[in-house]
C-alpha cells in the first residue's frame, strides 16, 4: 500500500521535532503565518484600490452622461 498511515505521519513528526527542535519550528510557524497574513492584506488592498478606481470611472461616466442630458434639455 502506497498510502501513509497514522504511524508514518507520527514517526515523521517525531524525527522532524528531534532534528529541528521545537523553538525553530515555532519560529518557522510564526514566519509562515506572518507571510500569509501580509499576502492576504496586500491582495485586499489591491482589490480595494481597483474597486475605488472603477468606482471613480463610473462616477465620471455618470457625471458626463448627466451633463450631456442636461445640456440637451436646456437647448
Amino acid at each position: 500500500m502506497a498510502g501513509l498511515s497514522i504511524w508514518h505521519v507520527l514517526i515523521f513528526a517525531i524525527v522532524v521535532i528531534l532534528l529541528f527542535g521545537t523553538s525553530k519550528l515555532k519560529n518557522l510557524g510564526k514566519d509562515v503565518g506572518g507571510a500569509v497574513k501580509d499576502f492576504k492584506k496586500s491582495i485586499k488592498d489591491e482589490e480595494a484600490a481597483a474597486a475605488a478606481s472603477l468606482g471613480e470611472a463610473r462616477t465620471l461616466e455618470h457625471q458626463t452622461t448627466n451633463t450631456d442630458v442636461n445640456s440637451t434639455v436646456k437647448h
